[in-house]
């Protein structure tokens, strides 16, 4: 699967729900809120931006916001909320795209950077985020920790959400570090909608070294975006990580 062909018109049509989900306040208000507060003063670059669920509320917060996204039906998207001057968008992919500026922002959520499918791309793309930030300027992703516990032997898949109306499972290929999330939408009716996106997952010590070799020292570690302490139990984390400022 390309991402193109996953992120296509279909589904940027039907990516953004207001108000519940990923859009719920209680689930983006504070990554907002925390992502205002590292920008600071300056403009923020946001990789893979889609339909703008998190720059526009941060556009509203008085930063500028400039995205990169690969997929132009997401773009679309964000178009029929915000024009071109309001968020520019460079098309191209968050690994090697650059937009122009200097930022003192970058940041990658949503378990986004797991899209790029090798372990050189994930590289590449705190390498491409070190290009746009200004000296001490921070680079933040949001990303999940890998389940393997919930993984028994012998088995390469685990559901690990269900409710009315939804099911999701991944299965996991573990000598590769990939896995694909199977998303199966469902009513009364015989048939199920399934949509499915295949990841590369990392562990959290592999991401800092990822981040070393781009140039980034870890400033923080939390479990959420409130600041939650991050332990073995978390089953995701907020990463920030900073260029060293000028001596």
């Amino acid at each position: 699967m390309q991402q193109e062909q996953i992120w296509d018109t279909a589904t940027a049509q039907r990516y953004d729900t207001p108000g519940s989900g990923m859009f719920a306040p209680e689930v983006l208000d504070p990554a907002v809120n925390r992502l205002a507060e590292l920008a600071g003063d300056g403009p923020a670059l946001e990789f893979a931006i889609g339909t703008g669920r998190v720059a526009l509320p941060l556009a509203r917060r008085g930063i500028p916001v400039t995205g990169i996204e690969l997929s132009s039906p997401m773009v679309e998207q964000l178009r029929t909320k915000a024009d071109a001057d309001t968020i520019p968008v460079v098309m191209g992919d968050m690994a090697t795209t650059l937009a122009p500026g200097r930022f003192t922002l970058v940041y990658l959520v949503f378990n986004t950077i797991s899209n790029l499918l090798t372990q050189q791309e994930q590289v590449e793309c705190f390498r491409n985020a070190a290009r746009h930030l200004t000296p001490g300027g921070r680079f933040v992703i949001e990303l999940w920790v890998p389940e393997l516990r919930a993984l028994p032997p012998g088995r390469t898949a685990t559901v690990w959400q269900h409710e009315p109306g939804y099911l999701g499972l991944d299965t996991y290929d573990v000598l590769n570090q990939h896995v694909v999330s199977h998303h199966f939408h469902f009513d009364d009716t015989p048939q199920a909608r399934l949509f499915r996106s295949p990841h590369r997952y990392i562990w959290p010590a592999e991401l800092d070294l990822m981040a070393q070799l781009a140039g980034f020292e870890l400033e923080s570690r939390h479990a959420d975006w409130a600041g939650g302490e991050f332990t073995a139990e978390s089953g995701s984390h907020v990463s920030v990580y900073r260029i060293p400022p000028r001596p």
